[in-house]
């Protein structure tokens, strides 16, 4: 199978609210990146009593467009996928204008200050000033922790179930629109690129069972926060998959011709990649060791866990 034929948002207007489909709206933030795309795409779900799919980033831009398209409307529930600093920091001052609760699976782990691999993320991220990651919202606890398969809200024609999607973090959680078919994947499936997983948290065996998962659901089409549409989502999420897979191959591969280091094997299979993004290639070739160390595939020379500064060899 080919790799996802990923789509493009044209002629993107920062802070209008625009229909996008049967019961939902959506207004973008002006904080685009090589992490965002366009932007965050946040979603309004009903009318009337209306539902608010991440927030989004703690931008006053956003913030006013997102007052005015809220205007006339009562807010029941603030949905949010994660806690990447894109997603939910915004959720604090709605939930303070409107009264309304947050739901999300629950709050991100804070990081083990004694896991080598995060002392080394830090000292990277410090020493070279390069963020390869989005910031993550610590600060951010829902108000009502919602379950794999659980209904978090509901409105007038609107209902909103949770899907756990651990990978891309621990704590990720599609919410499915389940009167029109809808799931927004949030970060777990986007429309423009495929979705970074960095160790420690994120987490590349739990991201292909979860692909599989979202797969095998009946969902006619995904609204990703960035990115556009997605019509045909099983067939979008299994040329995931096999990109993921295939992507593990090629990594399994370079090891076994010799390139035993990170930088190595970067170098390798992202030639053709902007260098500026090679740091996050390396946060996912990472997270494809990880997963070959645990399958016994893949051994690191010195025995100890795999970090970015590992030497690996191939069983």
């Amino acid at each position: 199978m080919n790799g996802p034929e990923f789509g493009t948002l044209d002629d993107v207007v920062y802070g209008r609210v625009e229909s996008v489909a049967p019961g939902i709206r959506r207004v973008i933030a002006e904080n685009p990146s090589k992490f965002t795309y366009r932007g965050t795409g946040t979603y309004i779900v009903g009318a009337g009593e209306v539902a608010v799919v991440d927030p989004g980033p703690d931008l006053a831009s956003h913030r006013d467009a997102l007052a005015a398209a809220l205007a006339g409307e009562r807010v029941t529930a603030i949905a949010v996928t994660h806690c990447h600093s894109d997603h939910s920091p915004l959720a604090a001052w709605l939930r303070v204008e409107t009264g309304a609760p947050t739901y999300a699976f629950g709050p991100h782990p804070p990081p083990d200050p004694d896991d080598p691999a995060v002392v080394e993320e830090l000292a990277e991220e410090i020493g070279d000033g390069v963020k390869i990651e989005e910031a993550t919202d610590y600060a951010f606890t829902p108000d009502v922790r919602v379950g794999d398969g659980e209904i978090a809200a509901r409105g007038p024609g609107w209902t909103l179930r949770g899907v756990h999607t651990p990978g891309h973090t621990s704590n990720h959680l599609c919410f499915a629109f389940e009167e029109e078919g809808v799931l927004f994947p949030g970060d777990h499936v986007m429309g423009w690129s495929t979705t970074v997983v960095s160790p420690p948290d994120g987490d590349m065996a739990a991201y292909i069972d979860s692909l599989r998962k979202v797969a095998g659901r009946a969902d006619r089409t995904y609204w990703p926060t960035h990115g556009p549409a997605i019509e045909q989502p099983a067939r979008y999420v299994g040329a995931l998959v096999e990109h993921r897979l295939a992507r593990e191959r090629q990594v399994l591969g370079t090891v076994r011709d010799g390139a035993g280091t990170i930088p190595a094997i970067v170098a390798v299979l992202y030639a053709d990649v902007a260098e500026e993004l090679h740091k996050p290639a390396g946060r996912s070739v990472l997270g494809h060791l990880v997963k070959l160390v645990a399958d016994g595939r893949v051994v690191t020379i010195d025995g100890a866990a795999p970090r970015l500064s590992s030497t690996y060899a191939a069983v």
